[in-house]
Formats: structure tokens, C-alpha cells, sequence
């Protein structure tokens, strides 16, 4: 079973290492860039706080959030050595850090106020470990912020799995948020559309992001059921 999950772990890196390589990076910028400015607009950085981008890509995520005056430190993370070599190059700021792992092994004592995934989610191993790890990496308090358009309420996405060839494990939008709250996430959903897409997928369904909020107290199992 272990040597069944490195080989696909080994080809979901391969597989954006040449992404890395062929224009694809700027591709995923422009491609998820207006929705995902759509939707970081509806988040009041107003204190200062730190962030991390798990599967940060060529990085265009964090130097976007370097730039609000808040942020003391954006850290991007990307399994993709190639991905994380472009980002480094791209780097603008002191502010900005890149590191090559995936959320699964990242050895980090930092605590993050924010933290942001787009379409890499479900590419982990095991979802509900990803979120664990993300779960124990926020403040109390803190926020994640998970985007994708592959959902199964969303049939014009479902079939991306099998264009790629590569694990993706798709679920519907009920199921996302079940995921988050067994973590002890409390929960929130927005939709982001862009209306003047030609696809009528982008126009009708969007992006999904659901939104979780760690709890500042943390409560038994017994005393939440």
C-alpha cells in the first residue's frame, strides 16, 4: 500500500514539475487568478498576520499578500522542486519564503494566522490527514481557506481526473465541508462566479472556497457531539 502511494505521489510531482517547465504555472495564474482576487477582497487583513500557501505553484498567490501592509510573513509550499525553484526566482519581497514539501511531512513549528490552498487540496495522499495538519499549523482563531473548481456538483470539472491521469480525489461540496468539520473546523462556504466567463461552468458554479475557522477553545469530542 506504501509503495502504491509514493508512486503516485511520484507522479502527481512529476507531473507539475514539468508544469514547472511548459508554461503551466502562469497558465494556473491566469486561469484561477480572478476568482481568487475576488475572493481574497472579502478578507479584512486589518491586523497584522502571517500566511501559507499549500501548493504555492511559481508563488503569484504570496506576492499578492505581501503586498497588504498587514503581513509580516507569506511562506509557500509546493511538492514540486521545479514549482518552488521558479517561485524563488520570482521572489519580490524579504517577506516571502518558499520550501519544498507537501503538507503531509512539513516539519514546521511556525503557527500561521491565514492559510490558503487553490486546486491542491486534493491532491494529498490523504485529505483528511492534510486537514489535520492544517488544522494544528493555525492560531487559534485562525482561518483556512480552501479553493477548487473540481467538485462533483460542478460535472463539467468531474472529468479532469481522467484528462490528467493522476490522483485527485473529487467530492461534492456537502462532502468538503463534512471533511472540515470532523477536523473541528467551523464551516463556511462562497461560491465565486464569473459571469462573463465564456464557460458556462465558471458563469453558473464557479469557484468553491470553504472557509474554516480554527475555534479559540478547543472543546472535547464528547462536549461537541
Amino acid at each position: 500500500m506504501e509503495i502504491k502511494k509514493q508512486k503516485s505521489m511520484d507522479k502527481v510531482r512529476k507531473t507539475f514539475d514539468e508544469w514547472a517547465q511548459n508554461g503551466r504555472a502562469e497558465l494556473m495564474e491566469i486561469e484561477h487568478g480572478k476568482n481568487v482576487v475576488k475572493f481574497l477582497q472579502t478578507i479584512s487583513f486589518d491586523k497584522p498576520f502571517t500566511f501559507l500557501d499549500v501548493g504555492c505553484g511559481n508563488g503569484w498567490v504570496v506576492r499578492k499578500i505581501v503586498k497588504e501592509k498587514n503581513c509580516k510573513k507569506a511562506v509557500g509550499i509546493d511538492k514540486s522542486k521545479k514549482m518552488i525553484i521558479q517561485a524563488t526566482r520570482k521572489k519580490e519581497n524579504n517577506k516571502e519564503e518558499y520550501i519544498h514539501t507537501d503538507i503531509e511531512t512539513m516539519n514546521n513549528r511556525r503557527k500561521f494566522d491565514f492559510i490558503f490552498s487553490m486546486e491542491s487540496l486534493y491532491y494529498a495522499n490523504s485529505m483528511e490527514l492534510a486537514l489535520e495538519k492544517i488544522f494544528k499549523l493555525l492560531k487559534p482563531g485562525g482561518k483556512f481557506f480552501c479553493g477548487t473548481d473540481f467538485y462533483s456538483d460542478n460535472k463539467a470539472t468531474a472529468k479532469w481526473a481522467k484528462i490528467m491521469k493522476i490522483q485527485m480525489h473529487l467530492h461534492s461540496k456537502k462532502e468538503w465541508k463534512e471533511f472540515f468539520k470532523n477536523t473541528g473546523f467551523i464551516v463556511k462556504t462562497k461560491q465565486i462566479k464569473d459571469l462573463r466567463n465564456t464557460k458556462k461552468w465558471k458563469r453558473e458554479f464557479g469557484t468553491l472556497f470553504i472557509i474554516g475557522t480554527k475555534p479559540k477553545r478547543q472543546y472535547s469530542n464528547s462536549i461537541k457531539k
